[in-house]
C-alpha cells in the first residue's frame, strides 16, 4: 500500500510492477558526479591504510601484536565515537566546515605518532597521539553517500545503485589500501606508509572539501526546536550493532592475516592475502549493484549475514596462506552485500537532515568493531598463536547475526511499505521503504 503523501496537491505515483534496473554507466553520468568522486577516493584510501600502518609501525618499534592491536582499537574507538559527532555537524555546518580542520588535525597526529613510536616512547604516549588520529578520520563515505542522496532522491533505483557503487569504492579502497600500506612498509619503512597515508588524506580532504557545489544544504532549523540523532531511530540502532560484528570481521582479519603471514615467514603477503579477502567483497559488490531486486532489503540483509557468519567459520582451520586466501575470498564475497543492504536500510529510517550522521553511525560501528576484534585477536594472538585470532572474526559475526534475526523487524520504516515519489510543482517528497531496494 502507498503510503499518503504529505503534500496538498496532485500526487503522481509510480509503481512499476518489477524492480528498475540501473547500471554504474548511468549513475555515473549524472551531472557534476566525478567532481566529488574522485578527490572522494583519494581522501578515504587512507582509512584502509591508517590500521595497518599503525600495527606494522607499531611491531617494528615495540614487538608485540597485542600493543600494536591496542594502539590501533584506541584509533578506531576514538573514530567511531567522534565520527558520528563530525556527520551530525556536516549536516548542520556543511561538510566544508568538519573537513578541513578535522584532515589539518589528522595529518598532525599521525606524524607525531610517527615521531613517538621511533622514538620508542611510553605506550602511553602512543595511545594518547593515536585518539586525535582516529577522531579526526575524515568521514568521506559518508558525506560522498549523502550527496548521493541530495542528487538522487527522486530516483529511488539511482540511489540503490549509488550505495551499491559507494560499497564497490570501499571495499576497492580496502583491497589497495593494505597491499600499498605493505608495499611502502616492506620497501621503505612502515613510517614512510604513514606518512602516505596522511598526505592522502590531507590532499584528498581539502580537495573534496573544495567541492561545494555538490555538497547537501545545509540543515536549517526553526527556532527553539532540536534536531533529533539518528541514533533515536531503533532500526538504526540495530543496524549500527550489526555492523559492529562486520567491523569484527575487519579487525580480527587484520591482525590475524598479518601474523600468520609473519609466523610463515612470508611477512610481506599479508596485504596480498586481505587485498584479496577485500577483492571478494569487491567482486560481490559490483555483480549486486547489476541485479533489479526483487526482495525486500530485510531478506537480502539476513542472507547476506548469513553467508558472512559461514564464511568466517572456515578462516580457523586454514593450514597455510594459499587456502587462507581463499577462504578470506570466500568470506569476502558477504561483506559487500551486506554493507550496501544496510547503508540502504538505514536512508529509509531518518530524515533528511540526519542522514550524513546516520551514516556515520554506521561507518564508527564497523570501526569500534574492528577496534574490538584487532584487539581480542591480538591478544589471543599473544596466547596461542595466529589461529586463534581468527575466531574473533566468527564470534563477532555471529553475535550480530543473533541480533539482527531477533530483532528485524525494527528494520521497516514506520508506516512505509514501499518507495513512493509524491511530487508538486517542483517540490519532491521521497517516502522511502524498505522493500523495493
Amino acid at each position: 500500500m502507498a503510503a499518503r503523501p504529505t503534500v496538498e496537491s496532485p500526487v503522481v505515483v509510480d509503481t512499476p510492477s518489477a524492480p528498475a534496473r540501473v547500471g554504474y554507466g548511468t549513475l555515473l553520468r549524472t551531472p557534476s558526479a566525478w567532481t566529488f568522486l574522485l578527490p572522494a577516493f583519494a581522501a578515504r584510501l587512507p582509512y584502509a591504510m591508517l590500521s595497518m600502518g599503525i600495527s606494522l609501525l607499531i611491531l617494528g618499534t615495540h614487538g608485540s601484536y597485542g600493543t600494536a592491536g591496542t594502539v590501533v582499537a584506541v584509533a578506531a574507538v576514538a573514530q567511531a565515537l567522534v565520527g558520528p559527532q563530525t556527520g551530525r555537524l556536516a549536516d548542520r555546518y556543511g561538510q566544508a566546515a568538519v573537513l578541513v580542520p578535522s584532515v589539518l588535525v589528522h595529518a598532525v597526529s599521525v606524524g607525531a605518532l610517527i615521531a613517538l613510536a621511533l622514538g620508542h616512547a611510553p605506550v602511553w604516549t602512543l595511545f594518547l597521539v593515536a585518539t586525535p588520529a582516529g577522531a579526526t578520520v575524515p568521514q568521506v563515505g559518508a558525506m560522498v553517500r549523502a550527496r548521493w542522496v541530495a542528487k538522487l532522491a527522486d530516483r529511488p533505483a539511482h540511489l540503490n545503485t549509488a550505495f551499491a557503487f559507494e560499497s564497490v569504492t570501499d571495499e576497492l579502497t580496502f583491497a589497495v589500501g593494505p597491499v600499498l600500506t605493505a608495499v611502502i612498509a616492506s620497501t621503505v619503512t612502515p613510517a614512510a606508509a604513514l606518512i602516505v597515508e596522511a598526505t592522502l588524506t590531507l590532499v584528498g580532504g581539502l580537495a573534496f572539501a573544495a567541492q561545494r557545489r555538490t555538497a547537501p544544504a545545509q540543515l536549517v532549523r526553526e527556532p527553539g526546536t532540536r534536531q533529533a540523532s539518528a541514533l533515536a531511530s531503533p532500526g538504526v540502532r540495530l543496524l549500527a550493532g550489526v555492523f559492529l560484528g562486520v567491523g569484527s570481521v575487519f579487525g580480527g582479519m587484520q591482525i590475524s592475516v598479518t601474523a600468520t603471514a609473519e609466523a610463515a615467514g612470508q611477512g610481506g603477503l599479508s596485504g596480498v592475502v586481505y587485498g584479496i579477502f577485500a577483492g571478494g567483497s569487491m567482486l560481490a559488490g559490483v555483480l549486486y549493484g547489476l541485479i533489479a531486486w526483487r526482495r525486500s532489503a530485510q531478506q537480502r540483509m539476513l542472507g547476506s549475514y548469513t553467508l558472512l557468519v559461514l564464511g568466517c567459520s572456515t578462516l580457523w582451520a586454514m593450514p597455510n596462506l594459499v587456502t587462507l586466501a581463499v577462504a578470506g575470498l570466500v568470506c569476502g564475497l558477504a561483506i559487500a552485500p551486506t554493507l550496501i543492504t544496510g547503508y540502504t536500510l538505514v536512508e529509509t529510517l531518518v530524515a533528511d537532515g540526519a542522514k550524513t550522521e546516520a551514516f556515520t553511525w554506521l561507518t564508527g560501528a564497523i570501526g569500534l568493531g574492528l577496534a574490538v576484534g584487532s584487539t581480542v585477536a591480538g591478544r589471543l594472538i599473544d596466547m596461542g598463536g595466529p589461529w586463534t585470532g581468527f575466531l574473533v572474526p566468527l564470534a563477532g559475526s555471529g553475535i550480530g547475526l543473533v541480533a539482527l534475526v531477533t530483532l528485524r523487524r525494527l528494520l521497516v520504516a514506520p508506516g512505509t511499505e514501499s518507495r513512493t515519489v509524491a511530487r508538486s510543482g517542483s517540490a519532491m517528497t521521497s517516502l522511502v521503504g524498505a522493500s523495493e531496494h
